[in-house]
């Protein structure tokens, strides 16, 4: 019985090893994320040494973090380059997305236009909500954004407090991609969106995986101090 439950850790389970992160908060001093450009290197180096091959910075853009996406983008070629200058700077390529909170700046910068997409064609745009309700007019402009020619990824539903189980399977058959963070898995959130998580990684409901990482403390915590059931493990190796 010990053998069928037996646990591990995200980073003894080999998940990182050419993994690419798909949510993140590296980008430094735009967000509540890393603050600064040695501990963005920091994180990236770290990132090296458990194998990971791309990382999409996410920093946050919504009415209290109102950043704009050509200071993002200027941000990002900076760290670009100092990364480059690097010993291990060739090792992890790097994208530019945002992580986009679902409010009155984003229908206004929607309809602008102003927008910093995601995903490998540059279609799909991370979305995020509320963790306590859904915005209004949710659904309308979850619409409103596949009008625009764009995929809406959802990131982390497995936090979202006011989602049933019903409402996941209605989002993802209305083309909606769901984003998880893998540090959900290991109880860095809460057992309640540790078993949503479990659930949907079951029910094959993500497109994608990210780390949401803010802190690298943090981050190592929860991928070497917390475990993930083996089952678990294995179908997260199987996706990567």
């Amino acid at each position: 019985m010990f053998f069928f439950n037996k646990k591990y850790t995200l980073l003894e389970s080999d998940f990182f090893e050419g993994w690419t992160d798909r949510h993140s908060h590296i980008l430094p001093g735009v967000d509540d994320g890393i603050h600064s450009m040695e501990d963005s290197l920091a994180v990236l180096n770290y990132y090296e040494q458990i194998g990971v091959d791309d990382v999409w910075l996410t920093p946050h853009i919504m009415e209290d973090c109102p950043n704009e996406p050509y200071e993002l983008k200027e941000r990002f070629e900076k760290l670009c380059e100092a990364y480059a200058k690097t010993e291990g700077g060739s090792k992890i390529k790097l994208h530019l997305a945002a992580e986009n909170m679902i409010d009155s700046l984003f229908v206004k910068r929607l309809e602008a236009g102003n927008l910093l997409t995601y995903g490998d064609k540059g279609d799909e745009l991370l979305v995020e909500t509320s963790y306590a309700q859904a915005p209004y007019r949710f659904k309308l402009i979850l619409q409103d954004i596949r009008k625009a020619g764009l995929t809406p990824v959802l990131a982390h539903p497995e936090r979202y407090r006011y989602m049933e189980y019903d409402d996941y399977f209605t989002l993802h058959e209305q083309g909606v991609k769901f984003q998880l963070n893998i540090t959900s898995l290991s109880g860095a959130y809460g057992p309640e969106p540790k078993a949503r998580a479990e659930y949907l990684l079951e029910e094959g409901l993500y497109t994608y995986q990210g780390s949401d990482l803010h802190s690298l403390s943090a981050f190592k915590r929860a991928i070497t101090e917390k475990s993930v059931r083996k089952r678990i493990s294995r179908i997260l190796n199987s996706e990567n």
